[in-house]
């Protein structure tokens, strides 16, 4: 019993070496450093993934400190001033001049191009064109943006480019070059960077089904010397391109015609949420101060506008048309027999 005794007394006890407080305290930051950099290398790659669309401002609302203050103008408006910054020029003596950013939203062969030389003949305004004809800047909702960018930024050079001074500046859009596909996106790019839009259509799509085909024909037979142009600055010219007489298709005739007007109504519908004006080819004609209204949306000085372009299709449309006959019966007692004795 007695060796037992001493066997506890004799115990060897086994103890942990104590570790260097330095050494945890190393550990420990380096640990804590490493997942900092992991999240924030997560969080940078899921904003890149996301939609550009979701975070895209133009960087040109800045306005420069120098700038007297805009008096006269209401506070629901100033978001629809711009000072933009070109990566191409400087504005210089133009800087403190406001811009407003437009877009002449519409479809083919409904006065469009000849609305938009109308805005061009204006001092202050740059309209430069059909920028979305182009496949290639339409492929996706990232370079739709981007061009956008580039336009309202004042990067963007056509012959209507008036930059230093420009008071407003925008394009002409066809529902059918990516709008309708990226209606989303681009009504939120609108209204985030206060762009506003112009819809041009026309009351009578018949007549604007007539000048699609005989576009369309002359794109081909290139009736003026060879050489195909869907707008005309001469009376002779625009004669030489009416006696085209295309065949409408009457088996589909209707359809189309409910389609034009669904299309222009959905449209409408889309950027019901943007700032916007809604125009009419036969109106203009008819009523030049409906011009003066557009100014006023884009609250220009006024300029009494002019174009040099002629009007190709003018007077009955039976004097237009091969097949005058079977549209006539295709269209009585329909909703659509109305634009059968429309001049415009």
């Amino acid at each position: 019993m007695e060796g037992f005794r001493g066997t506890s007394q004799d115990t060897l006890v086994i103890k942990a070496p104590k570790r260097s407080p330095l050494i945890l305290r190393t550990v420990v930051i380096l640990f804590v450093m490493v997942c900092g950099v992991y999240i924030c290398s997560i969080t940078v790659k899921q904003s890149n993934a996301g939609d550009k669309s979701t975070d895209r401002y133009l960087n040109v609302d800045t306005k420069d400190q120098t700038c007297p203050d805009i008096t006269g103008v209401e506070e629901s408006q100033l978001q629809y001033l711009h000072y933009p910054k070109p990566k191409t020029f400087t504005r210089d003596e133009c800087a403190c001049n406001p811009v407003r950013y437009f877009a002449i939203l519409s479809m083919q062969r409904s006065g469009s191009g000849w609305f938009e030389t109308l805005l061009n003949n204006h001092t202050n305004v740059s309209s430069n064109g059909e920028i979305f004809s182009v496949a290639a800047r339409r492929s996706n909702v990232s370079t739709v943006l981007d061009t956008m960018d580039k336009v309202y930024n004042l990067d963007w050079f056509t012959s209507a480019s008036k930059n230093d001074c420009s008071a407003a500046v925008g394009f002409k859009w066809m529902l059918n070059q990516g709008l309708m596909k990226h209606h989303a996106e681009v009504a939120e790019y609108f209204n985030r960077n206060g762009v506003s839009a112009i819809f041009l259509f026309r009351r009578n799509p018949l007549r604007r089904m007539i000048s699609v085909l005989a576009n369309s024909y002359d794109s081909k037979a290139k009736l003026l010397n060879g050489t195909h142009k869907s707008h005309v600055h001469s009376p002779l010219e625009a004669k030489i391109l009416a006696n085209y007489k295309p065949t409408v298709p009457v088996k589909s005739l209707v359809q189309e015609l409910v389609q034009v007007e669904e299309d222009s109504a959905k449209a409408i519908s889309y950027f019901n949420s943007t700032r916007h004006i809604v125009l009419y080819y036969e109106d203009l004609i008819r009523d030049r101060t409906k011009l003066v209204d557009v100014q006023k949306f884009l609250k220009l000085p006024y300029r009494e506008l002019k174009s040099r372009q002629v009007k190709i299709h003018t007077g009955p449309l039976s004097h237009h048309v091969a097949n005058w006959d079977e549209i006539k019966k295709t269209l009585n007692g329909t909703s659509y027999e109305k634009f059968l004795h429309s001049s415009y």
